[in-house]
C-alpha cells in the first residue's frame, strides 16, 4: 500500500480510482464494512482504492481545546486498512484552512483534480466542506456535475442484549471511546471486531513492581490516547513479533499514594529488559477496580490474584 502525506502528496500522473474519506479512527466494524465497499468497487472496476484520512483529529481543530481519545495511531490505522485491501493511504491535515474549503472546492479540487474519481464512497452520516455544509446527497450531486459516482454506506447496528435487550447499539468511534472510558473493553472489542491496543515505548517508573516481584512496563502512550478505566485487565502484549500474556493495571497506585496515571503491563513468564522498546497492549478483559490495600501483603496476594485470573480470560 501506497502511504502519501500532504495536499501535495498524490503522485503525477495518478488516474483513476474509488475513494472513501473520513477520519477512521479505530478502524471498527462500520469502518470495515464502508473500506470493504470501495475496495468491492475498486476491484469491478479494475481501479486502485484509495482512503483520505486527516491528522489531527478535525474536532481538534474545529473546537480548539478539545480532542477526541484516539483509538489508533496512524501508523496503526494505515496497517489495518492495508489489510482490508486499500491501495493508497492519504494523510491529509486538517488545517482551519480546509475547514473553511466550500464543499464544491474541496470536491473539485481533491476528488476531481487530483484524485480523478471515478467512485466515492462515504458513510450515510458524512458531512463535508465549510461548517459541513456538505452531505450524501450533495456528494451524488457534485458526482453528476464532475463525473464520478457516489454512494453513501449505511452505518452498522446490532441488538444489545442483558438488561438492554430490545434496544440496538450504532458502532462508531464515539461509542467505542465511551465504552473504553468506562473500562467495557469487551463491548469496544465486540464494535472494533479485535481488542483494543494501546500502543507505546517503555519508560523507567517508580519499579515498585520488580520490588514486589512483579516487574512491569510501564507503557508511555503519548498524548491523547484512549486508555482504559482504572483497573486491572487481561491483556495480550506485543514486541517484536511476538505476543504474550499480560496482567495491565491502568491508575495512579492508590496503595503507594500515586498522582501519576499510568499503564503497566506484567508481562507473564517474560522477564526480557524492554525500555525503549515499542510495544502494543489488547485489552481483552477488565479483572477488577483499581484498589487500594492496606499492606503489601495483601497488595501481592492481590496481584497473584490477577496473574491466575488472567490465564483463566486468555484460556492459558
Amino acid at each position: 500500500m501506497q502511504t502519501w502525506r500532504g495536499l501535495d502528496g498524490v503522485p503525477s500522473g495518478w488516474g483513476r480510482c474509488v475513494v472513501t474519506i473520513g477520519v477512521f479512527d479505530g478502524v471498527h466494524r462500520g469502518h470495515q464494512q464502508l473500506i470493504a465497499r470501495a475496495v468491492a468497487h475498486g476491484r469491478e472496476l479494475g481501479l486502485p482504492t484509495v482512503l483520505i484520512t486527516f491528522d489531527p483529529h478535525p474536532a481538534s481543530v474545529l473546537r480548539p481545546g478539545t480532542h477526541p481519545a484516539r483509538l489508533t495511531t496512524l501508523t496503526r490505522r494505515a496497517e489495518l486498512v492495508a489489510e482490508l485491501g486499500v491501495d493508497a493511504f492519504w494523510v491529509l491535515p486538517f488545517t482551519t484552512d480546509l475547514a473553511r474549503v466550500a464543499p464544491d472546492e474541496f470536491v473539485h479540487e481533491l476528488l476531481v483534480d487530483r484524485l480523478h474519481a471515478a467512485m466515492v464512497v462515504v458513510g450515510r452520516n458524512f458531512t463535508f466542506g465549510y461548517k459541513a455544509a456538505g452531505d450524501v446527497a450533495e456528494l451524488e450531486r457534485l458526482g453528476q456535475r464532475f463525473g464520478f459516482a457516489a454512494e453513501g454506506v449505511d452505518l452498522v447496528t446490532e441488538p444489545l442484549g442483558g438488561a438492554a435487550a430490545g434496544s440496538t447499539v450504532t458502532f462508531s468511534s464515539t461509542y467505542i471511546r465511551a465504552s473504553i472510558a468506562a473500562g467495557d473493553v469487551r463491548a469496544a472489542a465486540e464494535a472494533l471486531g479485535r481488542p483494543h491496543r494501546l500502543e507505546g515505548v517503555v519508560v523507567r517508573g517508580d519499579q515498585r513492581g520488580r520490588e514486589l516481584g512483579y516487574p512491569t512496563a510501564n507503557v508511555d502512550c503519548g498524548e491523547h490516547a484512549a486508555i482504559p478505566a482504572d483497573g486491572v485487565y487481561a491483556c495480550w502484549f506485543h514486541h517484536r513479533g511476538e505476543v504474550r500474556p499480560a496482567a495491565t493495571s491502568v491508575g495512579t497506585n492508590p496503595t503507594f499514594s500515586g498522582r501519576h496515571r499510568t499503564v503497566e503491563a506484567y508481562v507473564l513468564d517474560h522477564d526480557e529488559d524492554l525500555y525503549g522498546a515499542r510495544v502494543g497492549v489488547d485489552f481483552v478483559e477488565r479483572l477488577r477496580g483499581m484498589d487500594r490495600f492496606d499492606g503489601i501483603e495483601e497488595l501481592i496476594a492481590a496481584m497473584d490474584g490477577d496473574v491466575a485470573r488472567t490465564r483463566e480470560v486468555l484460556g492459558l
